[in-house]
Order: C-alpha cells, then structure tokens, then sequence
C-alpha cells in the first residue's frame, strides 16, 4: 500500500515545534543548539540567521495598498446610493443625470483620500522619532568585545540572548534562560487579566501549547515585574501573535460619536428611500409623464442623498491630525482626536508628566539628618546593580554618585542577585558581594516601608534597635522634606552569610536602616499654564500617583491645583462602587496609588458619565491608559505606556494638551454643522417638493438642474472642515447628542420651506405672468409661451435654492449673528459665495438655456433680496427659541 504523503509543515508550525522542544531542553543545551553564546552573536551570524528563519516583521502591519485606501475613500453607503442612481440614470439615457452624480461622488472621494494621505503620511513621519527597542547581547568580531545593545525590534534574530526588564514588551516569542520574580501580562493573546508568573527550568512530559508553558513568552506580552534574560526561539510572522495577526486587525469597538454619525447616516438614507417613491407618484399621476416623474424622483433621491458627509467627516479628523502633527503629536487613532474635545476630565500621573524628566537627587542623610556619603554609596549600589527599569531617581542616584567619586566602588563588588521592585511592596533589593567575600542585601524604596521592615538603624559606625522615638523621628523629617516638595526614599542594609545563595521577599526583614534620600522633583514650566488653560476650556484635572501625599500636595500647589482633599490608594481599597463614584467627584488629588487602583478610578470617572483622558508615561499607568477614553504619552515613556496611548508628545510643552482639547472641538463642530444643516434642510425639503409635486401642473424643477443645484451646493459645502468656530463653543466640552439632531430638524427645517412655498406662490403668480404676458399658465394655450413659463419659474426656485441652502450654512454655522458676530473661515466664504455668484448667472448662460432655464427679470432679484432677509430674520429667531429651549445650537 502507497504511504501517505504527509503535507510539507509552514513556517509557522516548525516555529511551533523548535518551542515546544525549547522548553523540555535545558539553557545550556538550548544556547549549544542555536550556537550561541551569553556572549552573543557577531553581526555574521546575524544575518546568518535572518535568512534561516526571517525577519522580525509581522506582515500584518504592512501599509494599505494604494488600491484600497481609494476603495474605501470612494465606497461608503452614500456612495453606494449614487452608483445605483447612476446605474438607473445610465439605462434612462440620462447622460448628463450621470455626469453631474459621478462628478459628485469623484469630488467627495479625492477630497477624502487627499486628507487621509495627509494625515497618515504626517503620522508617519512622527512615528518614525518613535522607535521601540530591546536589550539584546551582541559580539563585536572584530575586537570580539561582547556588550548589551539597544536595537529595534525588526533587528532581532532566532538565537539571540535578549534582556527583559519591568516595562519591556516581549520583542519575539522566547525561552527564558535565567528570571527573577518575573510577572508577564500576557493578556493579548491568552485573555487572562492576571500576570502570569514565569520561570527558566525545563518542562517534563510531553506539552502540547505553548501558551500554557511558564518558561515561554510571547510576542507582545508585556515584563510587569521582574527581570529576565531570554533566548530567541520565533520571530515575526512565526510567533504566536503572528500566528493571531487576522484577529488582532480587528477594528476597535466604534465610539459613541462613530455610533452616532453612522445612525444619522442610516437614517438619511432611509428617509430618501422613503421619500423617493412618495415623490415619484404624486409627480406621475398629477403630471401623467411617469418617465419625467422617475428622473425627477431620481433627481430628489441624489438631493436627499448627503454624499459629502463621509468626506467632511475624514477632512475633518484628518486635518486635527495634520494640525497636531506640526506641534510634534502623533494621533495613532483618528478618532481619538474627537475624544479630546469631548473630554472633560484629565486623570495625569505626577512624574515624568507633570514633573520634569529630570530628578535631582538634592540630600543624602544618615536616620538623624546629616549629610553621610555611605548612604549614598549604598545607595548607588543598589541602583547600579538592578537590572530592572531604572527610573528617573536611580539614574539621579548614579549621575550624583559619578560627581562625588563613589561610583569607584562598582569595581568592588559583584552583584549576587536581586529581588525586583514591585507596586505592592514599593521597594526593591540588590544582594552583592566584596572582594573580602562579605555579602550584603541593599534595600531602597518608599520611607514608610523601608521602616516597616527595618529592625535596626546605624549611625557613627554603630548599629542600634530600631524605637518608636526613632521611627517619629525619622518620619517627621521625611513628612518636613515631602511638604518642601522633595521625594524621600529610606536605605536599608544587612549582612547576609556568604553561603546563601537564593533569596526573596521574605529576606527582606530585620534589616538596618542606615539613611534616607531627598530628590527634588520640580514641576515642568508648561505645567501649571497647561493646567488653568485646561480649566478654562472645561477640563478638570485630576492627579493620579502611586507617590506620597505630602509631595503630591507640594507639587500640585506648585502648579495650581487644589490638594485640600486627598485620597490614598489604602482608603479607596475599602470603598465599595457606589462610595468611590461619590468620592471620585469630589477629589482631585489621589496619592499612593497602585495601577489597578488608578484604572479603577478612570472606570468609575467614565462609568460617571464623565469624558476621561489619562496622561501618563510608566508601566503603571498602562492599565489606567487603556481603561480611558483617550491616552495620553509622551515619547520617552517605556514601551507599553507608548503602546497603549491613543496620542504620544514628541514635545515636553503641555500646552499642546490645549491645542488637543481645541482641536477636538473644532472637529466636532464642524461635523455637526453639516449634520444638522443637511437634516434639517432634507426635512424641509421633503415638504417643498411634496408642495409642489401636488400643485404645481409642471416639475417645480428639472432633474438636471436639480442635480446641477446638488452639485454646485456640495461644493460649497468642501470647504466646512475648514470653517471657524466661535470662542464660546470651544469653552466647552461637547459629547455627541443625537436627540439634539432630531429636535434641530423639526425646528429649523420647515422655515426654509416656508421660503420655498413663498417662492413658488411669487413666480407663478407674479413674476411669470409678469413675462408671459400677463398671463396665468393655465390660460396660455401657446406651447412656446408655457415652455417660457416653465422656464422662468424653474430659474426662479434654481436661483431662490442656491441663494437659501448656502445662506443657511452661515446662519446654522453659529447661534450669533452671521457676518456681523461671527465670521466663516476665508475658504467657506469664499466657496459659498463662489457658488451663489456662479449658480446666479447659470439662467442668463448657454448652459442655462441647454438645461431648461431663462433669463429672470430685475424685478425677480428685488423679490429674492426680501425674501433672502425675510428668511434669515425667521431662521435667526427660531435659532434664538432653540437656544433657549434646549441650550445651545450646534
């Protein structure tokens, strides 16, 4: 019997395979397999290994095709109306109808591509400053020097030795070699909310997924605690995520604002739908020509049609992210520019944010306050030996060591191992090691803990009980140096015996404290101007931290916030939901926070009803960032703070937190402006043209002038992302309100319908038999003289429309006075008075004359005048009852 032909394995599945035999084997034989050495690869067998296995690169992330991105800039459901309008026009030999829909439709897609590829293309550039990077050792093979290098992600190869840290993203899928205490979050691809904790021995048995095996992480994972080094086993496409990559391409749950455009959207259509064949009927049996009645019909359902609004929507956004670009901010999500000006509370953490990028570290004190260099000596070997993240303080420790001559020592001792730092115990701890053999544990963290377990101080060379005088002592000074403002951690130490070889958090006892530090952690320049700007625009600024309440207090006084109520992280741990929804409104200052305590806080702000943006630069506040509306980071932030911000700072300048909020707001009055202008001048129309359908004997207006009037008014309109928008608008924060919509269609659409029926009631009566003769149409009996009628009446409500839609964009634009409060941007005056101007001279044209239309008389324009003033006096005051009925305009 023939052997069945067994498939050839992908790519994918080898990778699956070498991580699985990765983990049964031990580091040793794992490092001999990759040839590889803790030295690292030279830059030969690099590439050596980049075209055996591939390029750390997930195909996934790979740019939008050109063919695509006009796909979906030209096909959206408006779009798709019009292409059907346009197939039925087509069969009706209605050339010019399909001339005027697809110029229509070419207009609203190129201006919408233009504004994305800006806006993606000024992203882009910004993304490139943004570079992620991991620890990875490499050898030099020309002076065959071995050293840790920070290179990009797309660099790393199978085989590399990589070292992973709190706050590190997992670069590639990997095997660990050696970890300490070590926490992964994992949640991307397992969906498991709490860290997972990992380790480096080999596994026993036969394991069949990956995923559930604790001496492996994944691509995209992300170091909460801990320390790590790792072996390279799948890159890019091979990974687990990469093995994901067409679920993790799925798009982000809408916004309520997405939400709410796609239902107005819907509900447009709709009501064209059901317009259209109400439309078609009447016109048929009281007109009796039903192909005349179909092309009218057909004409309304591309008037009724808003084609524009998919393109005023992406201008829109697109050019608030072109505009935050040139201040240096990436916006990674379009929409979350909205979301800035909808917010209304901003949750930050204290440093790195508001605080400078830059710690000084100001004293080094023994328990009874004098200046004493072995605190700082202690201190440098605590912070240069940790091979965690090393945050502002311990690069100030080691920066103020190198000025005083005490980073010397490194060469003394030799690190032994370490217990890294985590948020619940806020302290960390490095075990070393002299040349006489004596091993010493090195503990610096919050002042509270170092004295919770510290059983012993020294002072003058002697080492004493810790008492209770000792203990206030020391806390009064440290209380004294958190109310000037200063950050203050305690030093602690202990001999261990020289024979131990593993240690933990339980070794952390009995300890000597023999110090404390003081650094000045100064609020940035642009902080508190930031701040009252905020405030001025509505904004609240609250302050998250896991610091102390008395330097917190400090800091926010500095930059003008009120820290009269404060909240810790111990009391809002025994709140219960309903009591934290009550406090959280009431405090602006939470201190001693953990992360899950500030993402419990940004849940309870948003579940409040507020708009809330998070501002923050570390792992802690990673999970707070996600949990809010809109994430704020700056670009020196660690990796996954970067990777779960909606909008990254190039710059330091928090003014640009202004510039965000303003921008915002402008989005979203520019976008509700055409909204309610194209609702509320739909419902207006419907009555006009159900009007004159049932009592006029002739077509109010032809199909093509109907859809010329279409075209030239969406032109018009191109320029509203443009537009200006009043101070007092933008003083507040806006959220979307689709009742408002509603309530704004039913009161400012009939007055243009009022206008229209005075308009019909003028030209028939008055201005046509004025040029006919003085004649009624129904008495003329001459065919050319009724064309003439039909002709002059239709010029007249061609020209009466133009002149009232585009009006209406300035009236509706503000609830001030247009042209005399409040002004349009040059662009939309430009274009809607262009627009008037040359739909105006349209009936005294060649052009005019081939679609049907005459030449008005003069008299016509002095009717049209008051008519016009009649018409924005009756929209001005039913702008005013609006806006004393339900508040504001737009």
């Amino acid at each position: 019997m023939a052997k069945k032909i067994q498939p050839a394995m992908t790519t994918r599945e080898r990778a699956k395979r070498r991580l699985l035999n990765a983990t049964l084997k031990t580091p040793h034989t794992l490092l001999i397999q990759y040839d590889n050495t803790s030295n690292g690869y030279d830059e030969e067998k690099v590439e050596e290994m980049r075209d055996q296995y591939g390029v750390n690169y997930i195909t996934r992330r790979k740019k939008v095709s050109l063919l695509k991105r006009l796909w979906d800039a030209f096909v959206n459901p408006f779009t798709v109306v019009l292409f059907a309008l346009t197939i039925i026009s087509l069969l009706s030999r209605d050339i010019p109808a399909v001339v005027i829909v697809l110029t229509m439709v070419l207009i609203s897609g190129l201006l919408r591509f233009v504004q994305e590829q800006r806006s993606g293309s000024a992203a882009e550039r910004l993304s490139e400053m943004v570079e992620t990077t991991a620890a990875v050792m490499r050898r030099d093979e020309d002076s065959d020097v071995s050293e840790k290098r920070e290179i990009p992600l797309d660099e790393i190869v199978v085989g590399d030795i990589i070292h992973l840290a709190a706050g590190d993203i997992i670069p590639a899928d990997v095997r660990f070699l050696r970890v300490k205490d070590l926490f992964i979050s994992q949640s991307s691809l397992t969906g498991e909310s709490e860290p997972v904790e990992k380790f480096a021995e080999e596994i026993l048995g036969k394991p069949k997924n990956p995923l559930e095996l604790n001496n492996l992480a994944f691509m995209g994972s992300t170091v909460i605690s801990g320390s790590a080094t790792a072996l390279v086993i799948a890159v890019g496409d091979s990974t687990e995520l990469g093995g994901v990559a067409s679920q993790l391409q799925e798009k982000t749950p809408p916004t309520s604002f997405e939400k709410g455009v796609s239902s107005v959207s819907w509900v447009l259509i709709r009501f064209m739908l059901v317009m259209v064949p109400i439309v078609l009927f009447v016109n048929g049996f009281t007109k009796g020509d039903w192909f005349e009645a179909f092309l009218f019909a057909l004409s309304v359902a591309v008037g009724l049609t808003p084609e524009m609004l998919p393109m005023i929507v992406s201008a829109n956004l697109a050019k608030g992210a072109v505009s935050m670009s040139k201040k240096q901010v990436i916006v990674k999500e379009l929409n979350s520019i909205q979301n800035f000006g909808a917010m209304n509370i901003l949750c930050t953490d204290k440093t790195g944010t508001l605080t400078q990028d830059k710690i000084i570290l100001e004293y080094h004190l023994d328990v009874h306050g004098n200046s004493d260099v072995r605190v700082l000596r202690h201190a440098f070997l605590n912070s240069y030996y940790q091979t965690g993240l090393k945050n502002l303080m311990d690069i100030s420790i080691i920066d103020r060591a190198k000025e005083e001559g005490v980073a010397a020592y490194e060469d003394r001792y030799q690190k032994t191992d370490e217990i890294p730092f985590d948020f619940t115990r806020r302290r960390m701890s490095v075990v070393v090691t002299d040349k006489h053999d004596k091993t010493q544990m090195i503990t610096k963290g919050a002042i509270e803990e170092m004295l919770s377990i510290s059983a012993y101080v020294e002072y003058g060379g002697a080492v004493t009980p810790m008492t209770d005088e000792l203990r206030r002592e020391v806390l009064e000074a440290c209380n004294k140096y958190n109310s000037d403002g200063l950050r203050v951690l305690g030093i602690a130490q202990k001999t261990i015996p020289s024979h131990a070889k593993a240690f933990s958090v339980t070794d952390e006892s009995d300890m000597v404290l023999i110090g404390y530090l003081a650094f000045l952690d100064p609020p940035k320049d642009s902080a508190a101007d930031a701040i009252a700007a905020l405030s001025e625009y509505g904004v609240d600024v609250k302050v998250l931290t896991g610091d102390n309440d008395a330097v917190t207090k400090s800091v926010c006084k500095q930059v003008g916030l009120n820290a009269g109520n404060i909240l810790l992280g111990s009391d809002v741990e025994t709140m219960g939901d309903e009591q934290l929804k009550a406090a959280v409104e009431k405090t602006t200052v939470f201190a001693k926070l953990s992360p899950k305590q500030k993402a419990r806080i940004v849940t309870t702000l948003r579940e409040n009803g507020h708009t809330v943006g998070y501002m923050g630069d570390g792992i802690n506040d990673a999970a707070a960032m996600r949990a809010a509306d809109v994430g704020i980071s700056v670009d020196t932030a660690v990796d996954i703070a970067k990777e779960s911000a909606n909008i990254i700072l190039m710059e330091k300048d928090l003014m640009v937190l202004e510039q965000g909020v303003i921008e915002g707001r402008k989005i979203y009055a520019n976008i509700i402006k055409y909204i309610k202008m194209t609702a509320s001048s739909n419902f207006g129309n419907m009555f006009s043209v159900l009007a004159a359908s049932a009592f006029l004997p002739f077509l109010p207006m032809l199909p093509i002038q109907l859809l010329l009037l279409n075209l030239i008014y969406d032109l018009s309109c191109t320029a509203i992302p443009w537009d200006n928008v009043d101070k007092e608008f933008l003083a507040a924060p806006r959220k979307w309100n689709a009742s408002s919509i509603g309530k704004f269609m039913l009161w400012i659409g009939p007055t243009s319908s009022v206008f229209d029926i005075t308009t019909y009631l003028l030209m028939y009566f008055i201005i046509c038999p004025l040029v006919s003769g003085g004649l009624m149409f129904r008495e003329i009996t001459d065919p050319a003289t009724q064309a003439y009628f039909i002709a002059v009446f239709q010029a007249g409500w061609f020209v009466e429309s133009m002149w009232s839609q585009t009006l209406v964009i300035h009236m509706i634009r503000t609830p001030k006075i247009p042209f005399i409060q409040s002004y349009a941007s040059m662009p939309v005056i430009l274009l809607t008075m262009t627009g008037i101007a040359a739909l105006t001279v349209i009936p005294f044209t060649r052009l005019g004359s081939a679609i049907g239309l005459a030449a008005l008389p003069p008299v016509f324009f002095a009717y049209l005048a008051a008519t016009i003033l009649l018409y924005m006096m009756l929209v001005t005051g039913f702008k005013k009852l609006f806006i004393r009925r339900y508040g504001e305009l737009l």
